[in-house]
């Protein structure tokens, strides 16, 4: 009965982080099942993907409903992120832990003080100019903005695309976790998307990778307790439903902010072990 409650809550608070943060699942899934319910770090690994892999999906479609999932971007993230993930991967058996440990809290902490920078106003810009008194006729006119974007943005935006993917595979490969908390400040910092699409659009990049990852291990899949991850499982794709009206109530800004302090907890959390 205990592990069915530390189940059942622990896959709440990895949908809510899904759902409303587009990333950190497998980061919390993993030592939930370790250190809460009893897994070994193998069965803990091949869980938490089918936990986040089933997860993700359902919140990708909740999210797709609302419009906020850029499906070729996401697509060209996914693509060329995957190559590189399965290389680095063959590489990280070569790097002792507490290196890429502490490589991954370092990478995870610079992604959380962009982030962070990014949810504050500009320096120097004025907020828009408030109705004049005497009336709208009176308002200072907004001035125009182009409306056909330059020549070649188009492709400029998917190499960047597929450069950023790539990157973020190599480093999904090598520290053997989702992506999903790097790949939304770098859609948001790298390909300026909107924060409320940057967490729709990582959702297809982490299902993407969980269902890659997932595809050698599905042999071990038969080992799991499935009394524990059914209901762990269930409890994260109902959390990704309320994370994702979670989403919908806060700003851009504000999910930044809620986004760069996980991240920053993440890193602090994995330096720590890494120092051990």
């Amino acid at each position: 009965m205990i592990a069915l409650v530390l189940a059942l809550v622990a896959g709440a608070v990895v949908g809510l982080a899904l759902g409303g943060l587009g990333g950190g699942g497998s980061m919390l899934a993993v030592p939930a099942l370790i250190y809460l319910l009893g897994f070994s770090a193998g069965q803990a690994t091949t869980a938490a993907l089918l936990i986040v892999a089933a997860t993700s999906l359902s919140a990708l479609l909740t999210h797709a409903r609302a419009g906020r999932v850029r499906w070729r971007t996401g697509l060209l993230f996914a693509a060329a992120g995957l190559p590189a993930a399965a290389a680095a991967g063959a590489l990280s058996s070569a790097i002792p832990g507490a290196v890429l440990t502490a490589a991954f809290a370092v990478l995870a902490a610079f992604a959380a003080r962009r982030m962070l920078a990014g949810s504050r106003p500009a320096r120097g810009v004025r907020p828009a100019p408030e109705p004049s008194a005497d009336g709208p006729d009176h308002a200072t006119p907004a001035p125009a903005t182009p409306a056909v974007a330059p020549a070649g943005a188009g492709r400029a935006g998917a190499g960047r695309a597929a450069a950023t993917g790539a990157g973020l595979g190599t480093v999904t490969g090598l520290l053997g976790v989702g992506g999903g908390f790097l790949a939304v400040p770098a859609l948001v910092a790298v390909l300026a998307v909107p924060m409320a699409e940057a967490v729709g659009t990582s959702l297809l990049v982490i299902s993407a990778n969980a269902l890659a990852a997932l595809v050698p291990r599905i042999g071990g899949a038969g080992t799991l307790d499935w009394a524990v991850v059914a209901p762990f499982t269930a409890a994260a794709v109902l959390g990704a439903w309320d994370g994702k009206r979670l989403a919908d109530r806060l700003s851009g800004p504000a999910l930044q902010r809620i986004f760069a302090v996980a991240l920053l907890a993440v890193a602090a959390l994995m330096l720590v072990d890494a120092l051990r």
